[in-house]
């Protein structure tokens, strides 16, 4: 079943016996995730207009996560030592799928600072080792999608003409620091076009080497953090990001075209 997210450029790394435990204990489940993660997409316009972060189209997928039975749930875990309770300590997990054999845990991390990982595999770690969860999910952004995204985004401005910070304005991000604007300036006194300038100051703002993305979880992951909790990681591909809004969303500006 994982062959569609592979496909479409999805990072697929599981551990620990993950992949047989979802395939063939939670079909139902895995086929229904396969399936949201398959219909994901961000528009160019929410990815920028919103700054980066889970906004817009992001949270369409916890949305459909939470419709589809991924709720949030938060595990408190109570010791008894002779009778006498213990200070219980609670484990807080976005998504949560409790089916027939057991429950499935999943973090998106689309945009937070790395350490978020350390939390979350530490979470699933133990969590598994009270057997109250059977598979920790992550998913965050992809190899291709983090590689790639300060040229996705000079391109798609570059097509719309970007050049200067009043435009900016009609994309509906004006309200900017002054040290953001002071980035574009100083990149444009030296020569670089505009659209360039903004590209490079975004993607170095907000999606950063010291954020969530694939290969700071895939660190991680080989070096045993989360370990034995069985794990499914998930790399969001560039493919997710279109230029268009989806069917049924107004338009944020003259960018949505």
């Amino acid at each position: 079943m994982f062959d569609e997210l592979t496909d479409k450029g999805f990072d697929i790394a599981a551990t620990n016996h993950a992949r047989a435990i979802l395939t063939h204990e939670f079909a139902p489940e895995l086929a229904q995730l396969i399936a949201i993660l398959s219909g994901f997409h961000i528009s160019m316009a929410d990815l920028i207009g919103g700054g980066g972060g889970e906004s817009g189209q992001t949270q369409r997928l916890r949305h459909a996560l939470n419709a589809t039975g991924w709720r949030k749930h938060r595990f408190h875990v109570q010791t008894i030592v002779d009778g006498i309770e213990r200070d219980g300590i609670s484990h807080e997990v976005d998504h949560v799928n409790f089916a027939r054999p057991g429950a499935l845990a999943l973090e998106v991390e689309w945009n937070n600072k790395d350490p978020f990982f350390d939390r979350d595999l530490e979470n699933f770690q133990r969590l598994h080792a009270l057997s109250a969860i059977s598979v920790g999910i992550i998913v965050t952004r992809g190899a291709s999608l983090q590689d790639g995204m300060r040229g996705r985004i000079t391109d798609w401005l570059r097509a719309r003409d970007l050049s200067s910070e009043s435009d900016l304005v009609r994309l509906g991000i004006g309200d900017r620091t002054a040290r953001q604007k002071a980035k574009v300036a100083a990149q444009t006194a030296r020569g670089t076009a505009f659209h360039e300038a903004f590209a490079n100051a975004f993607t170095a703002d907000k999606f950063g080497p010291s954020t969530t993305h694939w290969a700071k979880l895939e660190d991680r992951v080989r070096r045993g953090v989360g370990n034995p909790c069985p794990l499914l990681l998930v790399g969001l591909p560039m493919s997710i990001l279109t230029d268009a809004a989806p069917e049924g969303d107004a338009p944020r500006s003259l960018f949505d075209t």
